[in-house]
């Protein structure tokens, strides 16, 4: 356990998502307000590295602002299993191995 103490892990809190031209993304400056396509009240995703491990909910106390873990995010099957890549759409690295038509 003392080897993880050292271990630093990046945690992400993804508010919302928005999509926009390119052209109007490089005409924004200081000020500019990007619209999310979420409310207040919508889950909130949290990643580590990267990877989607919880969905939670924005806390306001006086002037800190939290997020509250709501749900554990589970691992998909073919994560675990030994021979195969992690991501989208994963599968054995050995599937179809010599199958090159």
């Amino acid at each position: 356990m003392a080897v993880l103490e050292d271990l630093k892990v990046d945690l992400t809190v993804v508010l919302g998502r928005s999509h926009m031209p390119l052209h109007i993304l490089l005409r924004m400056g200081r000020g500019a307000v990007i619209e999310l396509e979420s409310t207040e009240t919508d889950m909130v995703e949290i990643l580590a590295n990267d990877h989607p491990i919880a969905r939670g909910q924005i806390v306001v106390t006086g002037n800190r602002i939290s997020v509250e873990i709501t749900e554990l995010i589970r691992k998909a099957e073919v994560v675990r299993l030994p021979g195969v890549t992690i991501g989208d759409g994963a599968v054995p690295i050995l599937e179809g191995a010599g199958d090159f038509r």
